[in-house]
């Protein structure tokens, strides 16, 4: 009977990752109208490939099952890749973009969406982990850059030699901006400066000290386009 459950709840689960695949693929194709023919040609050529050496080498069936393999191992890489550039350019540019891919940046991380806004809609968010903490902004960078000076006034306040990096995402790399695709993999870059503990007691310092979410009463889901911010800029 055990066995039959464990069979039950493993054939449930596949059609939920086929399904969940075969989604991925439509949103990839409508931005990537290629993406099709790129990966079943790279399965192509990777199979060709090793039958040709297994072929060679008096070998094809040996060759052949591994080419199979490799094959499709090779077809999983590209399309998530090709994926991965499509969800990012369907993102970019969308407001919450940057503290989507914040929510998604893995272990280790504790992530505040929105601690500074101001009028104009421009945001900031924070990570905090190993590497210290991240201010993320996204919007304009001229604006953005007082809601970031500002913020790491008041962090300073509470929290002594705890390092605070800053990131403005945008695409123009010259002026020191990271692109939204980016900007996970510079975080990961960052120096391990500090302990467990210690991002512990960062955490709970920052937590006391509130944030822009938790001091106002703003509604779930996106942020009307109509609302207005106070005059101050930044809202507190």
């Amino acid at each position: 009977m055990a066995r039959k459950a464990n069979t039950g709840g493993a054939d449930a689960a596949n059609p939920g990752r086929l399904k969940q695949i075969a989604l991925t693929y439509k949103m990839t194709r409508k931005a990537d109208p290629k993406v099709g023919l790129v990966v079943a040609g790279v399965g192509i050529v990777v199979l060709g490939v090793l039958l040709g050496i297994g072929f060679l080498i008096g070998h094809p069936v040996y060759l052949g099952i591994l080419g199979f393999v490799l094959a499709l191992l090779a077809m999983a890489i590209v399309f998530g890749r090709r994926a991965e550039r499509a969800a990012f350019g369907q993102m970019e540019g969308q407001p919450g973009a940057a503290a989507a891919v914040l929510q998604n940046i893995g272990r280790g991380w504790t992530v505040t969406p929105a601690v500074a806004m101001n009028r104009n809609q421009d945001v900031v968010h924070r990570a905090v982990g190993r590497q210290g903490i991240v201010l993320v902004g996204e919007g304009n960078p001229n604006r953005l850059k007082p809601l970031l000076v500002a913020e790491k006034k008041k962090m300073a306040r509470i929290l002594v030699d705890v390092p605070v990096t800053d990131i403005i995402v945008g695409n123009d790399e010259e002026q020191g901006q990271v692109p939204l695709k980016k900007v996970r993999t510079k975080m990961l870059k960052l120096p391990r400066l500090l302990s467990g503990p210690q991002v512990t007691a960062a955490n709970d310092r920052l937590r006391a000290m509130g944030d822009l979410m938790s001091n106002m009463p703003l509604p779930k889901g996106p942020m009307p386009k109509g609302m207005k911010m106070p005059r101050g800029g930044k809202m507190r």
